[in-house]
């Protein structure tokens, strides 16, 4: 299954406050953080993650995470809940 596939089927959460919330809140598993993203965000994104012992897998352009997250847009970050 490609990791594509594997964010489709997940039940993932996208978007900066909505995956900003995931992590504070302890439901997030995973983040997935699109490279080209406003440094601005993705800094404290980062350092959040690194608070809760949150993985953090970079993808190169909001583009590319926006299609493997199912959507027509791009995605800055996205997060994995646990269920």
């Amino acid at each position: 299954m490609s990791k594509e596939q594997s964010l489709q089927d997940a039940h993932v959460k996208i978007g900066t406050k909505q995956t900003i919330k995931m992590v504070e809140l302890g439901f997030a598993s995973e983040v997935y953080l699109a490279e080209d993203a406003d440094p601005r965000l993705t800094s404290r994104l980062v350092e959040l993650c690194d608070k809760h012992g949150v993985k953090v897998t970079l993808v190169d352009t909001m583009s590319n995470l926006g299609k493997a997250c199912g959507i027509e847009v791009g995605a800055a970050m996205a997060a994995i809940v646990k269920q």
